[in-house]
């Protein structure tokens, strides 16, 4: 895909990509922060208004695989638990509630943008077609590799977990 053919992608598809690898980038170092560290905060701010955006531009885009009707699809619904989550994380950070924030926060980094983030790898979806048009099948090995390294972190905190606990 070229530059003018990037440019010409709907308003819709923007303001979901953009906002989305904004917050892709920017979600390790607001999780990373010490709490109530004014950079934490003003990440944190900065991230959730990203995911809100990411999640509310989604709405606009149509669902091309299982359409159920009117545009939207079951991918859709993430667009919902992610208004969800941002409530919730956000709620539990002004009721002072540090464990159930940054559990909300993590999760949907990592849900959000990184599981669900790697599907628009897929041959056919616009990032693919954007990022390997010569070889769509790259997609296929960066989500395998994705999938490989969060099995590692997950087997990895499971060894973890039984040694000390």
């Amino acid at each position: 895909m070229t530059a003018s053919e990037l440019a010409a992608l709907p308003l819709a598809v923007h303001l979901h990509l953009w906002p989305a690898l904004g917050a892709l980038v920017l979600g390790p170092f607001a999780l990373t922060r010490r709490r109530r560290d004014i950079w934490h905060k003003g990440a944190g701010y900065l991230w959730v208004g990203l995911m809100a955006l990411t999640a509310g531009s989604a709405l606009w885009i149509e669902a091309a695989v299982l359409p159920i009707g009117y545009g939207f699809g079951p991918i859709h619904a993430l667009s919902v638990l992610v208004f969800y989550g941002l409530w919730r994380g956000v709620f539990a950070a002004r009721a002072g509630d540090v464990a159930t924030h940054s559990g909300w926060m993590r999760a949907l980094y990592w849900q959000a943008l990184i599981i669900a983030g790697s599907f628009t790898l897929l041959p056919g979806r616009t990032l693919n077609t954007l990022l390997f048009p010569e070889r769509p099948m790259l997609g296929v090995v960066v989500i395998c590799g994705v999938g490989l390294a969060l099995a590692m972190r997950f087997l990895r905190l499971r060894s973890v977990r039984r040694l000390v606990g």
